[in-house]
């Protein structure tokens, strides 16, 4: 055993670390591309114990990757450097809802749907929805800085934490932020670190602000005949004064897969279709569903769908849900971006998405959160043949390009992980990305948290025919 390993193992309880090949393999991979082997996993559940393997790491110059249940889309947690996985998933959950304030004390571990189910025992409402909300922890939608379908309305992870508790990546212990909903105390540190994807150092505590659960909500489904209709839709709802909580859209191959794969009653014969959730007062939802149902109706849908019961509208929304299950069907990988434009541009990008389908003959369904313009392009493919993977990596760079050029960003909510970073000049540009990176290595002046990660390492390019 390496000197660094015995030194790290001094204050950690044996059972808390995994050294087996199979064990470690376990750890070499997350919900996207690549497969990277840790020297070492450390289960921590505690804050000194954190602290400890920080300092050991920094002491060692050791790699430090911080993980949650692993469901990152970007390659969030991946070792690409070996050392050490630190695995916060087993750390006790700490849930504490302050009702009189509105906010949440978490630890990293707890599931995310938990913060919203332990909320609205009190008629309250944590909005981020990530669709992976069930099964990922706090921890890394806080790294990563995840959105979900009601972003529209409520906004991303980082506008609901109020503060965090954090291990810096020098072993230090900091507090950024605090409990109240105003605070202009010196620089954001807060907003810094959330999304920042473990690259400045390891939530240990999160504080979070809850908001009012909504007294009702209404659901339509309304259908288009062609995709770029159903993108000037959203717009033309955006801009008469109505905010849904939710506004999806799912192209044509979305609905088949979904009605191979679970059969929802979803329309078949539409080449797309939109779904709407409004929330607020019963009264006001009844004239903004009358105004809705007219101006979907002026712009051009060929057929609207209002449930009549919670559950008939539960079982549209359990429909869109089934779209990644139901496309992981047809071929072996699915390849899933998130690329994000103006809202008035999604037309522009649908039209885009469309040419490089044909250019590169490829089977892309696009699905997504179309209120805010962030949009999912999933190729599917086979990632063990050689040639069909290397055009989609010219597709993946020519959709992130069509979303950049539109006015748009490379990633809406996954992060940029290993999987965007060697296209984030394009975005930034040179002076932008350097200016990232003097944040960084101040931050971090051994370079030992979650390397690899955002910033393009020499030569590095997207290769997806090693997934």
């Amino acid at each position: 055993m390496e000197k660094w390993m015995e030194v790290l193992s001094e204050k950690i309880p044996s059972r808390q670390l995994i050294t087996d090949l199979a064990g470690r393999y376990s750890y070499s991979f997350d919900a996207s591309f690549g497969e990277h082997l840790p020297e070492i996993v450390v289960q921590a559940k505690n804050q000194e114990e954190v602290v400890h393997v920080v300092k050991v790491a920094n002491d060692f110059h050791i790699p430090v990757y911080p993980r949650g249940q692993g469901t990152c889309l970007s390659g969030g947690p991946l070792p690409v450097h070996g050392g050490v996985v630190l695995d916060l998933s087993q750390w006790p959950e700490e849930l504490d809802v302050a009702v009189e304030d509105l906010t949440v004390t978490v630890s990293p571990s707890v599931l995310t749907a938990r913060v919203n189910e332990e909320a609205e025992k009190h008629g309250l409402m944590y909005p981020p929805d990530p669709s992976s909300a069930h099964v990922a922890t706090i921890g890394g939608n806080l790294a990563e800085n995840s959105g979900g379908p009601r972003g529209l309305k409520y906004g991303v992870t980082k506008d609901y934490v109020l503060g965090l508790e954090l291990v810096t990546p020098e072993g230090e212990v900091i507090r950024t932020g605090g409990q109240t909903i105003k605070n202009v105390t010196g620089f954001d540190l807060t907003k810094l670190i959330v999304g920042s994807e473990g690259t400045l150092g390891i939530i240990t505590q999160a504080t979070l602000k809850l908001v009012p659960k909504p007294l009702a909500k209404q659901t339509m489904m309304v259908e288009f005949a062609d995709v770029r209709t159903a993108g000037a839709a959203i717009s033309r709802t955006l801009t008469t004064g109505i905010l849904p909580s939710k506004l999806e859209i799912m192209d044509q191959a979305c609905i088949a897969a979904v009605e191979n794969f679970r059969p929802s009653g979803l329309p078949q014969e539409a080449e797309a279709i939109v779904i709407v959730e409004l929330d607020g007062n019963p009264e006001t939802l009844n004239v903004e569903m009358d105004s809705l149902h007219e101006i979907m109706t002026t712009i051009g849908a060929t057929g609207i769908t209002v449930p009549e019961t919670p559950e008939e509208a539960e079982a549209i929304w359990f429909a869109r849900k089934q779209v990644s299950p139901a496309i992981a069907k047809i071929k072996p990988t699915k390849v899933s971006e998130d690329a994000t434009v103006p809202r008035s541009r999604i037309p522009d990008m649908m039209d885009r998405l469309k040419r490089i389908k044909e250019k590169y003959n490829l089977a892309i369904v696009v699905f997504g959160h179309a209120g805010d313009g962030n949009l999912h392009p999933n190729i599917l493919c086979d990632k063990k043949d050689r040639e069909e993977m290397e055009r989609v990596e010219q597709a993946v760079k020519e959709i992130f390009e069509a979303a950049v050029d539109l006015g748009g960003t490379l990633s809406g909510e996954h992060g940029i992980g290993t999987m965007k970073a060697p296209f984030m000049e394009y975005e930034l540009g040179a002076a932008g990305l350097d200016m990232m990176k003097r944040i960084k290595d101040s931050w971090d002046p051994n370079g030992i948290m979650n390397p690899g990660k955002i910033f393009p390492e020499k030569g590095q390019k997207l290769v997806l025919t090693h997934g």
